[in-house]
Order: structure tokens, then sequence, then C-alpha cells
């Protein structure tokens, strides 16, 4: 499993009291999923789209959740 940078996926859910079913649910993925993300392990853009949105997020606000994402175009 590759590993990526460190996200604030579980911190966020904790703070919203949140399980891993819950968050799981609202996000349409499964709790596998939620625990490898939580991990650091990488997923694609859309389950990362689907846990910000879950997380009640915009898009837009997605460094919030995966902070060390990189920039657009960067490499």
């Amino acid at each position: 499993m590759a590993r990526g940078k460190r996200n604030d996926v579980q911190r966020l859910r904790e703070e919203q009291l949140m399980s891993k079913a819950e968050l799981a649910r609202r996000a349409g993925v499964s709790v596998l999923t939620i625990d490898r993300v939580e991990r650091g392990a990488t997923c694609r853009v859309d389950t990362k789209r689907k846990i910000i949105l879950a997380l009640g997020f915009t898009v837009e606000d997605r460094r919030k959740v995966f902070p060390d994402e990189r920039p657009e175009g960067a490499r």
C-alpha cells in the first residue's frame, strides 16, 4: 500500500464525534477506505472529494483536510 502524506481526516472526524462507519456511510466509501486514508495511504481524488464533503467542508477547503496535498501542476 502506497503511503501518502499526513492528513487531518481522523482529527476532524473525532472532533465531530463521528465514527469511521458514519464517515464512510456519509462519504459512500468503505470503512476500510476511511481506515487506510487515516493511516496515510494514498487514495483517488474522487475519494478525497467524498471525504471532504462528508466532513462538511467544501472542495475549496480541501487543504483543511489534506494539508500536505501538492498544489495543482506541481511535481
